[in-house]
């Protein structure tokens, strides 16, 4: 069983990386940068942005490239993401997100939203409603 517990350091450290990892967010059509911060089991971290393209369809979010990259990496065990954008309102994983974060994660795994005054609410996978972050720009 994976020890989820994460330190106030960790935390410190996700929240700092996922407001980083907006900077290299590619998001020329909607303008709406994303970053994300995800912590391994074994305490490595990950950061990912979103990574727009004209189809919007093909389209990457951030947590699932944060994702991609420590699985590509040989890592299946998580214990907390960080969510960050620019905007005022916390946002949270997309749907496509959600259902790829949970192959990966129990419902109790910490997620953390970041919004633009870096202040975070924490929840968790199981936890409702979550907001859709496409329904924003939809405005």
């Amino acid at each position: 069983m994976t020890n989820t517990s994460v330190t106030e350091d960790q935390k410190s450290n996700l929240f700092e990386l996922a407001i980083k990892a907006k900077d290299a967010s590619y998001s020329p059509y909607s303008k709406f940068r994303v970053g994300a911060a995800l912590l391994t089991a074994d305490d490595t971290l990950y950061k990912g942005c979103n990574v727009e393209n004209a189809s919007y369809g093909a389209a990457i979010c951030a947590e699932r490239t944060a994702y991609v990259k420590a699985v590509s990496e040989g890592h299946r065990e998580f214990k907390a993401l960080v969510v960050s954008s620019d905007q005022e309102d916390y946002i949270s994983p997309c749907g496509i997100c959600r259902q790829f974060i949970s192959e990966f994660n129990k419902v109790d795994m910490p997620v953390y939203l970041l919004n633009s005054r870096g202040e975070a609410k924490e929840t968790t996978m199981g936890r409702q409603p979550w907001v859709n972050y496409y329904l924003l720009l939809l405005g």
